[in-house]
């Protein structure tokens, strides 16, 4: 893999004052608010640290260069959708151990989309806020990946593409191809033909990698009528993509959803309009959990180790920030674990 690029230098107080054609001492008077100084060199100190995007440092360890001793997390998925989601609550849990262990913290944020997470990193790489990144949700024409290897922040991307590593970036990725083929094997012995998966956000990897899974997986097998619908992963969106389809000529025997919680609201909206489960529609959760447990029926759904990939995770990054290179790392395929919400396909469906 070829060695990282050299880290791109953030910009100090000499390099304001060279710029500025004043003194370093004038510098900090004039960026720290203090008397000794003009109002036209502070102006003129300002506005040449915001053109070369100098930020302060924001604890004494930075100052003195022993770095930040935090990694940050930075998601962009809608607030309300993330606060329900498992994933991500079991996904921090197995992070957060290992940090724990090295005495690491952990600066998470929530932004609404890729470009306010880039200017997030910029932001953390100006102000010496954090020692290296998480990324999740890989995308499709990702710019994440080369704004981070730019800056020279060490990263792990979650869930990535193991044909694709970026240089002097780690990797932790997941088999989403052979667990949507595990699945639709599954419902296609049960007899089902009219599949629907009703997928996560558009534009998202893993998304995108299941969808052309499962076409790849009807084409094969010959199912004209299995299909992929995107949706924001909220119950709301689960619930009425359910609603549309049931409500159509030709309702689907069988749903595939991509979290726990759009597959609850499926089984309710199904419900709601006299359908039976899995009488008359099959249904499966990408992620377990313990929601899969608490309906009638217990809902068939993936499962894995979802702290390990975590805990997975956090040790690739603290293995770059020890020094150590660059690696591309597999996890388990997720396991599909038959429950009542998946049966044969009957007559009516």
């Amino acid at each position: 893999m070829p060695a990282r690029r050299s880290p791109a230098r953030r910009p100090t107080m000499k390099d304001i004052a060279r710029r500025a054609g004043v003194s370093e001492s004038a510098v900090s008077f004039a960026l720290n608010d203090r008397p000794g100084v003009s109002e036209v060199t502070r102006d003129r100190v300002r506005r040449v640290a915001e053109q070369l995007g100098w930020r302060p440092s924001t604890a004494a360890r930075q100052l003195s260069g022993e770095g930040a001793a935090t990694v940050g997390l930075v998601v962009a998925r809608p607030a309300d959708a993330l606060g329900v989601d498992s994933f991500f609550l079991q996904l921090i849990s197995g992070i957060q151990e290992v940090l724990a262990e090295r005495h690491l913290g952990l600066l998470f944020q929530v932004v609404e989309d890729v470009d306010a997470e880039c200017a997030v990193y910029r932001r953390w790489w100006a102000e010496h806020r954090v020692d290296g990144v998480l990324v999740v949700d890989p995308r499709v024409d990702d710019p994440r990946p080369g704004l981070l290897d730019e800056l020279g922040l060490p990263a792990v991307v979650i869930g990535g593409a193991p044909d694709a590593p970026h240089p002097g970036m780690s990797t932790v990725w997941a088999d989403d191809a052979g667990a949507m083929a595990a699945v639709v094997d599954a419902l296609y012995t049960l007899g089902h033909r009219r599949i629907v998966h009703i997928a996560g956000l558009p534009g998202l990897a893993h998304t995108e990698r299941r969808i052309r899974t499962l076409r790849a997986e009807a084409e094969r097998r010959g199912l004209p009528e299995v299909r992929s619908l995107t949706t924001d992963y909220s119950d709301a969106q689960g619930a009425a993509v359910t609603r549309r389809l049931l409500e159509g000529a030709e309702p689907p025997s069988a749903l595939i959803y991509d979290n726990d919680v759009m597959a609850l609201a499926g089984v309710a909206a199904a419900s709601e309009l006299g359908f039976s489960v899995p009488g008359a529609v099959s249904v499966v959760a990408w992620e377990d959990s313990p929601l899969c447990r608490m309906v009638k029926p217990w809902l068939s759904a993936l499962s894995r180790d979802t702290v390990e990939f975590g805990r997975t995770a956090a040790q690739e990054l603290t293995a770059l920030l020890d020094g150590g290179p660059a690696r591309t790392v597999r996890v388990p395929v997720p396991r599909l674990i038959e429950r009542e919400s998946t049966g044969p396909r009957t007559a009516e469906a």
